[in-house]
């Protein structure tokens, strides 16, 4: 892979260098596309002959940081640079600068002017507005693109690598880049649907709905509501868990001989489902109110009692409070564990001049400061 990687680094600048040499036309098209095989870069399409050369907008669907320059061996057409400030980095890996710095309608105005002149390429754009890996599901299609022109042909695209995955979340075009040149090959498979035209008085939403169900039947994915934004904030809080001082199941400064003691009750099941019980428990102890199933669940996934005492006061693992009446199952608590317990309700309700209560609260000031209080007497307890 190293020895790969080197020297397809060098074959890498003749081939920038030959596409930025030629002009655009199909023997360009092929001496790239030859070229871009000694880089491991394969492309296949099928169905050609369904590309409509009357379209002047391909949607297709976003895979790699890659995909425009795949697309743009075979026909001729251009991506909009929407992120990224222009400049030669933009231009060298194949975007189309408009100098459109506002908002998504002074874009999509651009993008008309730019398809009404029948001399330019046609547009290739990405509705997800982020890469995936292709293989569980389509982001949630924006809009915009299809606000442009009233008929648009959809791309399916699907890319196989062996070794190392195709697409990995928040990384970059550099990271990419390096993995593509390091591994044997990759290959893409494009193929080329119908065109799809807006029905009468369809809204740009329905429309891109509707292209974004063809695509997912075409690729045999699942079509979801999740957008660019939730993968955006799914990745934040990734990098969020990762900063923790703990990680998940690891306890700081437990050992081997700190694991809690098997009830003599739970004879007969199985030590991890005990070891996980008996841990429940001492999570109880501390939280009374949250409901034992939510703690075994987070027990299974980080294996610590601190982690997911963690978890459950900083309100990363959503559940619904219970009653006193509740938890029967659980053994008493001793005296000194109950009047501990005694000792948080007096503490949580002593800052607030108002008496505790289940309701919800009204102002946003006191659901802040009763969340605060809670969480300090807590976090107090669990240190003792």
């Amino acid at each position: 892979g190293l020895c790969l990687l080197v020297l397809r680094l060098f074959i890498g600048v003749h081939v920038f260098l030959v596409s930025c040499a030629l002009p655009d036309s199909v023997l360009r098209r092929f001496i790239v596309r030859v070229m871009c095989s000694v880089l491991g870069l394969f492309v296949r399409q099928s169905d050609p002959r369904l590309r409509d050369v009357n379209v002047r907008v391909y949607i297709a669907n976003h895979v790699t940081q890659f995909d425009h320059n795949i697309i743009n061996l075979l026909t001729s057409c251009n991506t909009p640079a929407l992120n990224g400030a222009p400049g030669f980095i933009c231009w060298s890996r194949g975007f189309m600068e408009l100098g459109v710095t506002g908002s998504r309608a002074e874009l999509v105005d651009s993008l008309k002017v730019y398809s009404s002149h029948r001399g330019n390429p046609p547009l290739l754009l990405f509705p997800e507005e982020a890469a995936t890996n292709g293989r569980a599901g389509l982001l949630r299609f924006s809009s915009w693109p299809f606000s442009i022109l009233d008929v648009v042909q959809p791309v399916a695209l699907q890319v196989q690598r062996p070794l190392i995955t195709v697409s990995v979340a928040d990384s970059s075009w550099i990271t990419e880049l390096l993995w593509t040149f390091f591994v044997p090959f990759t290959v893409y498979q494009v193929r080329w649907m119908p065109s799809v035209p807006r029905r009468a008085e369809e809204l740009s939403e329905d429309f891109a709905l509707r292209v974004q169900e063809l695509l997912a039947m075409e690729l045999g994915v699942v079509s979801t509501r999740l957008t660019a934004a939730d993968k955006t904030e799914h990745m934040k809080r990734l990098r969020h868990t990762s900063l923790l001082p703990f990680a998940p199941g690891r306890c700081p400064g437990q050992s081997l001989a700190a694991r809690p003691r098997m009830p003599s009750s739970l004879t007969g099941v199985a030590p991890e489902d005990v070891r996980i019980t008996a841990m429940a428990q001492r999570v109880k102890e501390v939280l009374p109110h949250v409901p034992l199933e939510v703690i075994r669940i987070d027990l299974a996934q980080t294996n610590c009692v601190d982690t997911t005492i963690a978890n459950l006061l900083e309100g990363r693992v959503p559940f619904f409070p219970e009653s006193k009446e509740a938890g029967t199952d659980l053994p008493a608590p001793s005296t000194s564990q109950a009047a501990a317990a005694s000792g948080i309700q007096g503490s949580v309700a002593m800052p607030s001049s108002k008496p505790a209560t289940k309701q919800f609260a009204k102002s946003p000031v006191e659901r802040h400061l009763s969340l605060q209080e809670r969480k300090r007497a807590l976090y107090d307890y669990a240190r003792r």
